[in-house]
């Protein structure tokens, strides 16, 4: 069964698996002590250490296991605006992060800290002069990740480092989706990673802290991995994550040749096999394995479930899915449809006669889906010059459905008013409208939910 969604966690590389096995042996004592056994586990370590920083790029001593990546992020955010507080409170953060730094950003504002969300344009990336622009006497801390998690955009971290550098800020980069891939450039302060994204055993972080950085630790103090991760080290873990790291990266330059072609085949043969669908995310700057798109008229969790029948795994940022009734953050930002929303990530040594077959099914299945939703007659009235399609109650994507049904109802130059209460429809009504080359004039408050504008352009 092919699985495409190594973006959320990638198989266990063959490397990773050999130097977990082998070092249940030799890691099980406490690195902390003098005898033999904790020499030899000490070793194991200080050589998973070394590897990991080459990777990263920074000194050994500059970097620390953590418990996840999540853990990683919440300590280096947390040790930074600590460490800086006599400057100030004032964090900035892209609205795109993953969400362990949103989350972390979110605790900060609560306790009294203030917050800048940097917006991306439709490819998902930061302005580096508006980042630069967002810097203040009084920030603390600026974060921004490598590349992004759900769309594979690649960010302007170098050029967003040197402006925080001139401002004096340290620059948090969480680097989970690139690492496996290559060093982050730039002049960063602290890096945060996720051995689980690049084929690594889950539960193994990394905290890179550059010297020089002020960073105070919250929480109990504890003596390992330089007072910055509580807990015994799983040593067995870190020495797979630390192998791995160096795998994946002497084989990176070749599979981002052939995972590059792969997607970019997906990215091209999707629209022209499946009508009305809209590809997101940068077209050049991108992770090799991560390609996206958004299907009009379509639930994103019952597209997933047809895909899993076929044989595929694949991820959603849609908002019809069981867990939120919310859209995606990332493509909220993005201002892109979410709707019946796909991400393709493919592992190394991904097969193109498995990517083949996916652009085989993948019609029938969105076909399939579109069918079971139907076409519900809308319930529609003339107000004053506009029509208004009564979509009130109705999950995505049917709020759309009904405004594509009635929308050659009116004159050009005419409008449409959808009432609706999902809150995807503020995200998905404009999407339609640039889509289909209509006018979305705005959004007007109602008694229920809010009416959404779309005049007719042709």
């Amino acid at each position: 069964m092919p699985y495409f969604d190594a973006a959320s966690s990638a198989p266990l590389h063959p490397v990773a698996r050999q130097a977990l096995l082998a070092s249940l042996d030799d890691g099980w004592a406490d690195p902390a002590r003098l005898y033999r056994e904790g020499r030899r586990a000490r070793m194991l370590l200080d050589a998973a250490r070394e590897a990991a920083a080459e990777a990263v790029g920074c000194r050994a001593d500059e970097l620390v296991f953590t418990s996840s990546g999540t853990a990683a992020v919440h300590t280096g955010v947390a040790g930074a605006l600590a460490g800086r507080r006599r400057v100030g409170h004032h964090l900035i953060v892209s609205a795109v992060e993953h969400s362990s730094v949103l989350h972390a950003a979110d605790t900060h504002e609560a306790g009294g800290g203030t917050v800048t969300r940097m917006a991306v344009d439709r490819s998902g990336a930061v302005d580096p002069a508006g980042y630069a622009a967002a810097l203040r006497q009084d920030t603390a801390l600026a974060c921004l990740q490598s590349a992004n998690h759900e769309v594979g955009t690649v960010q302007p971290v170098a050029e967003v480092a040197e402006a925080c550098r001139a401002a004096g800020v340290p620059l948090l980069v969480d680097a989970a989706q690139s690492l496996g891939w290559e060093p982050v450039e730039g002049d960063w302060s602290l890096l945060t990673a996720s051995a689980h994204k690049w084929g690594g055993p889950a539960g193994v972080g990394l905290l890179a802290v550059r010297k020089g950085v002020r960073f105070a630790v919250q929480g109990p103090a504890d003596e390992r991995e330089s007072g910055r991760a509580a807990g015994f080290e799983n040593l067995p873990a870190i020495v797979a994550a630390a192998a791995s790291l160096r795998a994946v990266r002497d084989e990176a330059a070749q599979e981002a040749v052939r995972l590059r072609e792969l997607t970019e085949r997906i990215r091209v043969r999707v629209p022209e096999l499946v009508p009305d669908v809209e590809v997101v995310g940068d077209a050049v700057r991108r992770l090799p394995g991560i390609v996206t798109f958004s299907c009009l008229y379509v639930d994103g969790e019952t597209l997933l479930h047809e895909l899993d029948r076929e044989g595929f795994s694949v991820s959603s940022g849609s908002s019809c899915t069981s867990s939120t009734l919310t859209p995606s953050h990332v493509l909220k930002a993005m201002g892109v449809l979410s709707e019946g929303n796909v991400r393709v990530s493919l592992p190394p040594g991904a097969a193109a006669e498995e990517v083949e077959r996916f652009l085989e099914v993948l019609p029938g299945a969105v076909a399939a889906v579109r069918e079971k939703l139907g076409a519900p007659t809308p319930t529609t009235v003339r107000h004053q010059d506009a029509l208004v399609v009564d979509a009130l109650g109705k999950l995505c994507p049917l709020p759309v459905i009904e405004l594509a049904k009635v929308i050659g109802e009116v004159p050009v130059g005419g409008t449409v008013r959808v009432l609706a209460d999902d809150e995807a429809a503020r995200l998905d009504i404009p999407a339609w409208c640039e889509m289909r080359g209509q006018e979305y004039v705005g959004e007007e408050p109602a008694d229920h939910g809010a009416a959404y504008v779309v005049r007719r352009v042709s």
